[in-house]
């Protein structure tokens, strides 16, 4: 069990999302689903199992049993009984044991996986929070001081990694392998498809200026502050399905990137896509962050998803790999 001793500003519950979008239901999830999925496998869980969502400023939370925990994301610097211990690499934790995260560096989310996952009722096969609605999660909410989180049962992988682990760990992920976290990156995007629809100096534009994120965002959607782009001529639009990364322009002409928590269907004209592999990029940037466009096609964008998710298969293999080699030679 993790019991919540100081809850941060915004502390959720978040797995890998709903999938009902074209039946009107907001897939949630987590923000940066790259280092939810990492954390979980650092610990022995499946990619998609709950973890906890940390955003901005950190909690303090007390460990009931002994566990083995990972974080995993940017902008936080973990204390572990008043020992600093490190992100992106599995850490045993003892029973009465005190995790601070601190606010530091680049980015501003982390996601702390637990051996077993988190327990709390599924609402239409998932976990997450969706704080709206109120649905999901811990009561439908951010976690609050006293409140305690049944933690579930590990599975093989994580008692081996468990029972073979020494303090502090000696392996974590290979920085080569990690988003390039940055508080004025360069976003890959391919062209959305009402593209052809604004005006030329609009394109040159959204690809040259620099953005600037707005106070104004949330979950749902980053509205980005910059110079404003046109459409050739005014028109209707029928509202259709938008997804994780989609540009839309509203009639005032500053884009706004839809996110997790975004609504399931949209009827501003969209200039661009953000490549899936560049979304972890996104979902570190704090109010007051910039960060600017590149083009790139369809292909490229596919290419780069497919090298991905072969360094997160391959990540797989290898944890579980070390986990039954030094879990056999643990119990020698």
């Amino acid at each position: 069990m993790i019991k919540i001793i100081k809850p941060g500003m915004l502390t959720t519950v978040q797995d890998l999302g709903r999938h009902y979008q074209k039946y009107g239901v907001v897939q949630s999830g987590a923000m940066d689903a790259f280092a939810h999925r990492v954390a979980n496998l650092l610990v022995g869980n499946p990619e998609n199992e709950a973890t906890l969502e940390i955003t901005l400023t950190g909690p303090v939370l007390e460990f009931q049993n002994d566990t083995l925990i990972a974080i995993c994301g940017s902008g936080f610097h973990a204390v572990l009984d008043g020992k600093p211990v490190g992100l992106w690499r599995p850490v045993k934790v003892k029973s009465g044991s005190e995790l601070r995260l601190r606010q530091g560096g680049t980015g501003c989310r982390v996601y702390l996986a637990v051996a077993g996952g988190i327990s709390v009722p599924e609402v239409l096969k998932s976990k997450s929070t969706y704080l709206r609605a109120r649905i999901g999660g811990f009561n439908g909410r951010a976690l609050q001081a006293g409140d305690v989180l049944e933690t579930g049962t590990p599975g093989e992988v994580s008692r081996q990694l468990a029972a073979s682990l020494e303090y502090p760990p000696a392996w974590s992920v290979s920085k080569n392998m990690l988003p390039d976290y940055s508080p004025f990156p360069t976003i890959r995007v391919i062209p959305g498809r009402h593209h052809d629809l604004f005006a030329a100096e609009s394109i040159e534009t959204f690809f040259h200026e620099p953005y600037r994120l707005s106070q104004n965002s949330d979950r749902m959607g980053y509205r980005l502050e910059g110079p404003k782009l046109a459409v050739k001529a005014a028109q209707e639009m029928l509202s259709e399905s938008v997804s994780f990364g989609t540009i839309q322009v509203p009639s005032g002409g500053e884009p706004i990137v839809l996110l997790a928590d975004r609504q399931t269907t949209g009827g501003y004209p969209k200039i661009a896509q953000v490549a899936f592999v560049d979304l972890p990029l996104l979902a570190q940037l704090k109010p007051g962050d910039k960060l600017r466009f590149k083009k790139i096609t369809l292909q490229e964008a596919q290419l780069l998803y497919i090298e991905r998710e072969k360094q997160i298969r391959m990540l797989k293999a290898t944890i579980a790999y070390q986990a039954r080699r030094r879990g056999t030679h643990a119990e020698r």
